[in-house]
């Protein structure tokens, strides 16, 4: 190959990415996909009639202000005063992303610099290390450890925690950021208050900007509550708070998300938009504009989106645990999320025909897709290597599903054990 048709140095090693190798396995449609967080639940009604009906307006049919809708900001704005004691100004303080990705591409592009250090807590999301050695920085890594099960316990996504000790070492002259996911994929934890507050601190001591990626924010179950690090004394200064359209009303096709932060952040995440993407579909955001003033206006109510989804995921949540349970597994109850982990090694699978080079998780799951036809994602790929072999037993699940994939995965796990 000629040498100027060799790729750029940014993106030397980041070409393997587990969405599209394992969503190719689980396109075959006799294959029970619970990998993907991919809902196949429907979306609210009044969120697809509201598409409809402002796709039929010409005018919504063109492109609109880059930086987020107006009306959608106004909307964003309006929704998140309720949980911080501020003013969020809609033009300033929020941008409207292609999805949580898009938020998270232009933070790091616009406040990154080459060799700066950014703090990964593993297990993480899978684009945050390629995001992060795209812009020349260094990924410096701290995995939440699990307290030791307590026989007759159930084994709970809040038993993983970060040692204070061991975080505070990772920060030093060269930290620029650390990325936060609460709640947690794919553990579901979701973070306390004294858990925050030791995050925070560390970043007020070392000047350290917050990216907190928080997409499943309504999606918390019974015990828990989700707590926004932006709100913490001497954090809204630094943090960057990250939504998403397709965790909140379910529609993960409309690519829409959010970036919440001070105008002195939010600007230069403003610039790298106006440079690459732009702007976002406007019949998309108008329509998420008007689905998310009819449940502003109904918080409280059990219908709003907001609470009742959570609740039918809990269902889900509870369902998932009771059939892992049931087959010898030990899975980890999420706080929070709609993913769910467990160690698959006690299922004693004879992989000898898998690769030998690959992590356990990935051949346990490419062997059930292909013998069982049941898949899921192996937790590895949401670590650095020197983690893998800490997390390589596990699988993750997704539970937000219809009832009858519950039903056919059911079916899929009781007969292997039987």
């Amino acid at each position: 190959m000629p040498l100027k048709f060799k790729n750029a140095r940014r993106i030397e090693g980041l070409n393997s990415n587990v969405w599209v190798e394992f969503t190719k396995l689980a396109a075959d449609p006799s294959v029970v996909n619970l990998g993907q967080g991919l809902p196949d639940i429907s979306p609210p009604k009044y969120v697809k009639e509201e598409l409809s009906k402002i796709a039929a307006i010409d005018s919504m049919n063109q492109y609109t202000r880059g930086f987020g809708h107006p009306s959608l900001v106004k909307a964003l704005s309006c929704l998140y005063e309720k949980f911080h004691p501020n003013h969020i100004n809609p033009n300033e303080e929020i941008l409207v992303t292609v999805g949580a990705y898009g938020s998270l591409f232009s933070a790091f592009q616009g406040l990154i610099n080459e060799g700066d250090e950014v703090i990964i807590i593993v297990p993480f999301y899978d684009c945050y290390e390629p995001m992060v050695r795209m812009v020349g920085a260094t990924p410096v890594f701290i995995p939440l450890r699990s307290k030791p099960p307590v026989s007759g316990k159930r084994w709970s996504s809040s038993d993983w925690m970060l040692d204070p000790q061991e975080l505070a070492s990772k920060f030093n002259s060269k930290t620029k950021a650390i990325i936060l996911n609460t709640p947690h994929n794919p553990i579901g934890k979701v973070y306390t208050k004294e858990e925050l507050q030791v995050i925070a601190d560390l970043c007020i001591k070392h000047d350290t900007l917050c990216i907190s990626d928080e997409v499943y924010e309504w999606l918390v179950y019974t015990g828990n509550k989700h707590l926004k690090i932006a709100n913490f004394p001497g954090m809204w200064e630094r943090t960057i708070t990250i939504g998403s359209a397709g965790k909140t009303f379910s529609v993960t096709g409309w690519k829409l998300g959010w970036s919440i932060g001070p105008s002195y952040l939010i600007q230069h995440l403003q610039t790298v938009q106006q440079n690459t993407i732009y702007t976002c579909a406007t019949p998309l955001q108008e329509a998420l504009a008007q689905a998310l003033w009819i449940d502003i206006k109904r918080m409280d109510d059990p219908e709003c989106y907001f609470n009742s989804l959570p609740k039918e995921l809990e269902v889900k949540r509870d369902r998932m645990v009771h059939l892992l349970e049931s087959v010898g597994l030990k899975p980890i109850v999420p706080d929070g999320g709609y993913f769910i982990i467990t160690d698959v090694s006690l299922l004693d699978v004879d992989l000898s025909e898998m690769k030998n080079n690959e992590p356990y998780d990935y051949k346990f799951v490419k062997w059930m897709t292909k013998n069982k036809k049941l898949s899921a994602i192996p937790v590895s790929a949401f670590c650095n290597l020197e983690t893998k072999l800490q997390f390589e037993k596990f699988v993750r699940f997704c539970f937000i599903k219809k009832d009858s994939t519950l039903d056919a995965a059911e079916e899929i796990i009781k007969a292997w054990r039987n």
